[in-house]
């Protein structure tokens, strides 16, 4: 599953970046108060990325190293039981979350509809490197209807014993839309 000779990560940022980012967020219209409105704290990106294989576009895909190793036994586990786990996306930086922001600002999209389906720059789960997004064949990526999918089903019944959880469900406490679609590695077991 890992791309043969890849062994660059993607460039991390430090603070000062990030608050440069956070700013020219602020700058696009993201509320001062988004953190507290949306019960989000600031997402620090890791020191060290293990690369997890190709997401669906053929890019490598990067995880926090504990996470990349739950995450490659979970897939094992999901090939084992005949689940066809696809990565959509992993690791994504601030900057490349504020490319997001701008481009779909660009496309004329509303700004309150987008942060409740793309958090902020600064605020990304993925940014840790320890969230994954996921689809399954004959499914589109990123849709709602991955909530119907074997592979949702199965992730369901076994994330929890990789330390992996649902993020987003419906009506969940941040106010981002629900996403099937959007796990994420947790240190320490938590109950259901």
């Amino acid at each position: 599953m890992k791309p043969d000779g890849e062994t660059t990560p993607p460039p991390r940022i430090g603070k000062a970046k990030r608050q440069q980012l956070m700013a020219q967020a602020h700058e696009l219209g993201v509320p001062a108060d988004y953190a507290s409105s949306h019960r989000l704290r600031p997402v620090r990106e890791p020191a060290r990325l293990h690369c997890i294989g190709y997401d669906i576009q053929q890019r490598p895909a990067w995880l926090a190293p504990r996470a990349a190793a739950a995450f490659a036994a979970m897939h094992r586990a999901a090939v084992d039981a005949d689940i066809n786990l696809q990565v959509v996306s992993a690791f994504r930086s601030a900057s490349y979350q504020l490319g997001i922001l701008q481009r779909k600002i660009e496309r004329g999209q509303d700004l309150p509809a987008i942060l409740e389906v793309s958090a902020a720059p600064g605020y990304s789960e993925h940014h840790s490197g320890r969230a994954v997004d996921l689809s399954t064949e004959n499914f589109p990526p990123l849709e709602e209807a991955f909530a119907n999918s074997p592979a949702f089903s199965w992730l369901l019944g076994h994330a929890r014993h990789f330390h992996f959880r649902l993020s987003y469900p419906r009506n969940n406490r941040h106010g981002i839309a629900y996403e099937p679609w959007h796990w994420c590695w947790q240190r320490h077991k938590w109950d259901w």
